[in-house]
């Protein structure tokens, strides 16, 4: 299995629907939207989108199964498994806001072994595979070496459907604004992970989120030589609602924080 390979077609079907997205946006109309739930957006965009991810991923490694935001195709649980998120940022993009992206990871057996994501605005392609290191345009990238919590500029995502862990959230919040550099919130994982990777983030962490938010950037952060885990330590993070991710340096006092606030059961 040539990961490497597979990476580089991977990277230029993400910059093909990143195009398409960047296109349409220029024209967008609000009214095609639709609301698959309380504050979960998408549009034809999305979907047209994820189709031209799962066309060409086919094409790339047919005997691999998809697991998809938009549900364009069945899933099919296989050793190999392509997870997508055809738009992560759907409502920066719905609202004209430029942070948004394509997100694509391909897991085996659970774990992430290769990631892509293209932050469509800034025309910027990060990707990882591995054993392979994390790249952004070309150039090797790594997680930042910061080892004081108050030296460091932190990320997250606030809840949006999910709001059961309000009060934790808030408690995280309170101390971290008050002991790093600062806080933001960019309303796209795969861009705060990925950003996390090349060392613009110190760290991020967020609750609520699925798969295809998460798996691109994972592949990212550890091939960037940093670490990812649940809000409990745990490294089986695609399918749990917890991932707080950072360079191995300050992951310990990050991780301090977390697991003060989030005294709750995480399930």
């Amino acid at each position: 299995m040539n990961l490497e390979s597979i990476c580089s077609k991977t990277c230029a079907i993400a910059k093909e629907a990143g195009l398409f997205i960047k296109k349409e946006r220029e024209s967008f109309n609000g009214d095609v939207v639709e609301v698959k739930s309380f504050n979960q957006l998408v549009s034809y965009v999305d979907k047209t989108a994820e189709e031209i991810l799962v066309a060409g991923l086919k094409n790339i490694f047919p005997e691999a199964g998809f697991i998809t935001e938009e549900q364009t195709i069945a899933t099919e649980q296989k050793e190999w498994m392509w997870v997508i998120d055809p738009l992560d940022g759907t409502t920066n993009f719905i609202h004209a806001l430029p942070v948004f992206s394509v997100s694509v990871g391909l897991i085996r057996n659970g774990k992430p072994v290769l990631g892509v994501v293209y932050e469509v605005n800034r025309e910027e392609m990060f990707y990882a595979w591995q054993n392979g290191g994390a790249w952004l345009n070309g150039q090797r990238i790594s997680v930042k070496q910061n080892t004081e919590l108050e030296k460091s500029l932190l990320a997250t995502g606030f809840p949006y459907y999910d709001f059961k862990v309000m009060d934790e959230y808030i408690k995280a919040l309170k101390y971290l604004m008050t002991h790093t550099q600062g806080m933001r919130r960019m309303g796209s994982a795969a861009v705060d992970l990925a950003y996390t990777a090349c060392g613009r983030f110190d760290g991020f962490f967020e609750y609520g989120l699925s798969p295809w938010d998460i798996a691109g950037g994972i592949c990212l952060i550890e091939e960037a030589g940093g670490i990812v885990t649940t809000f409990d330590g745990s490294e089986d993070t695609i399918f749990s609602k917890s991932i707080i991710g950072s360079s191995k340096a300050l992951y310990p006092q990050f991780m301090a924080v977390i697991i003060d606030s989030f005294t709750t059961p995480l399930v």
